[in-house]
């Protein structure tokens, strides 16, 4: 008995817990979706230097250039190698066969080979592809720096059109306050009619400058989505950190920054030092060359290290001084075509600084002018939104018009998008300007 009330307990216990098991499994609640992701402004540059074609095009090219150089530096130094082969000449009854120029019917060869050459070209060469691989780093920091204007700009576009478009719903919000406001005053008879057309025509425009302002977000938001994400999608949104107004150094710290940090001039430099060493390169075919090599192995007629008493295992050394004499004018030709190119990366050069100097006051002046009109058009803002207030306030006392409502509503709205227009356009300033100088 006590073994069949054991078992039955037992039965029991499994049969409970297998109905636990599946209430529980029933019960429990879905995984939670993947969240919206939320990007920082860095988060959406290290995106876009991962994805944007034209900045890894641009990194790719230093990448080869920084090769072309290892590849100039080798050539300039000694090369080891190793041969081997087989020469058969048919034999005609000769110690040297067929051929003349042959050392014998069979001819082998296992040899190890040291080369160098020495001329004023190949240095003048390297020297070249030292500095373009410094133009195209330059390119590459210009293309680094200019990603990051375009995705500052796309960035503060998304926050901005988003911020424009809340502007647009409170406004429309507070057309249709208007509308309620004056059909109960137009009830007590209190105004006309015509107010409630005023405040309802106010209402259309609100409405349409609503569907206007959701798509300009949703276009900016698609704009960015192109340039940060390897894979389109546009479920995903921005943190807004245009409350956080970046400082903008003294223009002295700027001009400092700027005389050591412009790739542009950077750029330009190098391509003039390029050519100037290609002028040395062409003048070198003037000058005299020096060649050595060294063998050492085995070339004779049996492929072994000993013939009988005869020790196979020998060495050669070759030297060749090559002096030019007289080529129609060639490299002549050449060295004017370096002058020429010279002449003009001189010019390029000089123009590229004069650039400079005018786009950082340019720049500079844009960023200090930005930033000293958010503050102003911040104040504006809030006097115009305070402005709207006191209106209505008038019209509910019959102190006001329509018309003067409908006009503090207009001047709210310009002035909130205008101090929205105001912060972005700092923040594209500020990455204008650090195309020049760098980070600060």
């Amino acid at each position: 008995m006590l073994r069949k009330s054991f078992l039955a307990t037992c039965i029991v216990v499994i049969l409970l817990s297998r109905v636990w098991a599946q209430t529980s499994a029933a019960t429990a609640s879905p995984p939670p979706p993947n969240p919206v992701p939320r990007l920082t402004l860095d988060d959406a540059i290290r995106l876009a230097q991962s994805n944007a074609p034209d900045f890894r095009a641009a990194l790719a090219d230093a990448g080869i250039a920084r090769e072309d150089s290892v590849q100039a530096r080798a050539a300039l130094l000694p090369s080891l190698a190793y041969i081997t082969g087989a020469i058969y000449t048919k034999p005609n009854g000769t110690d040297t066969g067929a051929f003349i120029g042959a050392n014998g019917p069979r001819e082998y060869m296992s040899q190890g080979t040291f080369h160098e050459t020495l001329s004023f070209a190949s240095v003048a060469d390297y020297r070249r592809v030292l500095a373009l691989e410094a133009v195209a780093r330059a390119r590459a920091e210009i293309a680094t720096r200019g990603l990051v204007l375009t995705v500052t700009r796309d960035f503060y576009d998304v926050i901005i059109s988003q911020w424009k478009y809340e502007n647009a719903r409170a406004a429309a919000d507070d057309a249709q306050q208007f509308v309620d406001l004056s059909k109960k005053l137009e009830n007590g008879g209190e105004v006309a009619h015509s107010d409630v057309v005023k405040a309802q025509l106010q209402v259309n425009d609100r409405e349409r400058n609503v569907e206007d302002a959701r798509l300009a977000a949703e276009q900016a938001k698609l704009g960015l989505a192109v340039v940060i994400f390897p894979t389109f999608t546009a479920d995903y949104e921005v943190v807004n950190d245009l409350g956080e107004v970046p400082t903008l150094p003294e223009v002295g710290r700027i001009e400092e920054l700027a005389a050591h940090s412009n790739p542009e001039i950077a750029a330009a430099h190098a391509v003039m030092l390029a050519a100037q060493h290609e002028v040395s390169a062409a003048f070198a075919g003037h000058l005299p060359s020096v060649s050595f090599d060294y063998f050492y192995g085995i070339d004779a007629n049996h492929y072994a290290t000993y013939t009988g008493d005869v020790h196979n295992l020998g060495y050669q050394a070759i030297g060749t001084l090559n002096l030019p004499i007289f080529d129609w004018g060639a490299t002549r030709s050449k060295v004017k075509q370096a002058q020429l190119r010279r002449d003009v990366a001189r010019v390029q050069l000089s123009a590229a600084q004069r650039t400079a100097l005018a786009n950082l006051r340019l720049f500079y002046n844009e960023a200090e002018t930005a930033r000293a009109q958010i503050d102003l058009l911040k104040q504006s803002a809030d006097l115009a939104a305070e402005s709207l207030r006191l209106t209505v306030l008038r019209y509910q006392g019959g102190e006001a018009t329509a018309l003067e409502v409908v006009d503090a509503q207009n001047a709210a709205l310009l002035a909130q998008n205008n101090y929205a227009d105001a912060a972005g356009r700092y923040r594209g300033a500020i990455a204008n300007l650090q195309t020049l100088t760098g980070n600060f």
